[in-house]
């Protein structure tokens, strides 16, 4: 492997080529659970590079694992076998001029998703997607795992904002489909396939992606809700009245809250009293005739009426609207902070969210007595990321914490929904697609990572097992 080592120093230089013990940072994946010390990080500056590294390792049988801002949650972007080369996009990160015209902006595969929604302020125009990690997350990592984020239910997934991409293939060579049209039909949408792929089909380094005008007025309300089957009633209510304004509907509860609140000094709860659910509901428009405040006020007055609203305060301020919105997205660090956890990252017809997290507590409790809940996510388009702490006094989950994943991946499939709803697969997964997938969905996916990547170098064990595993599995 010195040999393969050599060559890729000899074409990337001192800045392009890391190798142990300089790779410890790109080592570890975010939960600190997947990752040994790879072969070496190849850092290249443009596409070209990114191919003739993918090369030089094909021919050597070296497996490649693509590496964005390596903030996903399932350990798909650290190397797991021995002698492994981390492709790291991190120079990468060149962000072009919008187009206001055709709405859409040229980026590569390494920009940072708020360094993105930075350069895009003084055009106004935004990139609708949004995420707690957005301040380390790149464009490409957020393709290969095709992230959602709080505003998907009204723009879509990553899939939904790429117009075009630029691949490099397993054996090197460079699939060009950077086109900025929304409608090509010319055959297979191909930049699809790699939307979700993880890197296992190839190794995106730039992106064509959809802009959308920045909203010049927004109205944003934080409420207090009698329990989740009121949010999911209220949820209707809302698209019902607000429609196409409607922007954000996210859900968290006051076990959350508690802990949001315990960890975090500066947050502040707003409201009179507390409740055991809340619903952070904004409109926005690009227009500053329609009148926002009056369609959510009339939509709070029959969520009054029909009592599925207890309590509620509208944002005066952008401050106050800032605040709110810290709120929801605290949640995860609130929980961090407590100690050990697990994180379900679950989605379900919205009709059925207060079913599973009702049904969910059930099973959990079933499994581990008095394991502390907290259910909070996207309620527009059923996404729970349905978190665990263990009992108060005890420092881990006694062993069950698969046993609680696989009934909670069971129970969401049941429902007509997904154990991996915007985090992907990764390497956490795998077990969990093999058991509850149907076998011709998991043998096409098979066939189309054998078909594009027939060596077996492209991320292996992301997705799906390797060869030698899947033949032992089947």
């Amino acid at each position: 492997m010195t040999d393969t080592a050599a060559a890729l120093s000899a074409v990337l230089g001192a800045k392009g080529w890391l190798s142990p013990p300089d790779t410890a940072p790109y080592a570890r994946d975010w939960l600190d659970r997947y990752g040994i010390e790879p072969l070496g990080v190849a850092r290249p500056e443009g596409t070209q590079e990114v191919a003739e590294v993918v090369r030089i390792c094909q021919r050597a049988g070296v497996a490649i694992v693509p590496q964005g801002g390596n903030t996903g949650l399932c350990g798909g972007a650290v190397a797991v076998m021995p002698d492994t080369v981390i492709l790291s996009l991190s120079r990468m990160a060149a962000i072009g001029e919008p187009d206001p015209d055709s709405g859409s902006i040229l980026v590569e595969a390494g920009a940072v998703l708020a360094s993105l929604h930075e350069a895009l302020e003084p055009h106004g125009l935004i990139f609708p997607l949004h995420l707690g990690a957005e301040g380390s997350a790149r464009i490409g990592g957020l393709i290969g795992t095709n992230a959602g984020g709080s505003h998907a239910f009204r723009y879509g997934m990553m899939q939904d904002l790429v117009l075009g991409l630029e691949v490099v293939l397993p054996d090197g060579t460079i699939w060009n489909g950077l086109r900025a049209v929304q409608k090509d039909n010319a055959g297979y949408q191909l930049r699809k396939l790699f939307c979700g792929a993880e890197g296992t089909l190839g190794i995106v380094t730039r992106a064509v992606l959809k802009l959308h005008p920045a909203p010049r007025q927004r109205a944003t309300a934080l409420l207090v809700l009698p329990d989740f089957a009121a949010a999911v009633a209220f949820g209707t209510v809302l698209r019902r009245e607000a429609g196409e304004f409607l922007s954000g509907l996210e859900f968290f509860c006051d076990a959350g809250l508690e802990l949001a609140l315990k960890h975090l000094p500066d947050l502040a709860f707003p409201l009179g009293a507390r409740g055991p659910v809340y619903l952070l509901v904004e409109l926005a428009s690009g227009s500053p005739r329609i009148p926002l405040d009056d369609i959510l006020a009339a939509a709070l007055e029959t969520g009054m009426e029909q009592e599925l609203v207890a309590d509620g305060a509208l944002a005066m301020s952008d401050a106050q609207r800032a605040h709110f919105w810290r709120l929801r997205e605290e949640q995860p660090e609130g929980q961090r902070l407590e100690g050990e956890q697990l994180k379900h990252d679950i989605s379900v017809p919205p009709d059925k969210l207060a079913a599973f997290i009702a049904a969910g507590r059930e099973a959990c409790h079933g499994i581990l007595p008095d394991v502390r809940i907290n259910p909070f996510g996207h309620l527009g388009d059923g996404n729970i990321h349905y978190n665990l702490s263990p009992p108060e006094g005890q420092a881990g989950f006694d062993g069950k914490a698969g046993e609680i994943g696989r009934a909670l991946a069971a129970l969401a499939t049941g429902m007509g929904g997904s154990f991996a709803a915007e985090h992907g697969l990764g390497r956490s997964k795998i077990a969990l697609a093999d058991e509850l997938r149907s076998t011709v969905e998991r043998d096409l996916m098979a066939r189309l990572k054998d078909a594009l990547d027939p060596s077996g170098l492209m991320n292996p064990g992301v997705l799906l097992r390797v060869k030698e595993e899947r033949k032992t599995f089947e």
